[in-house]
């Protein structure tokens, strides 16, 4: 049986507020995308042979968006 992407970031969730240590958590959301996005834009991006506007409509998103989103990963 293999893992879902929730269980992934489930397990890694856990990890992540074990290894605080005490330490307050900060920024959790921004982490978590961050951590996701990036990889995800990398697959997709190679799914689609690079063709930003296939792999906008993959994602169900506008090729301006992804195109910002592309950038802002520094993935173009």
């Amino acid at each position: 049986m293999s893992a879902t992407i929730s269980d992934c970031v489930r397990r890694a969730l856990h990890s992540y507020f074990r290894d605080l240590d005490g330490q307050p958590p900060h920024a959790i959301y921004e982490m978590v995308l961050n951590a996701v996005e990036k990889p995800m834009l990398e697959v997709v991006m190679k799914q689609a042979n690079g063709n930003q506007t296939v792999a906008a409509d993959m994602l169900g998103i506008n090729r301006n968006t992804l195109r910002r989103k592309l950038t802002d990963h520094h993935l173009l």
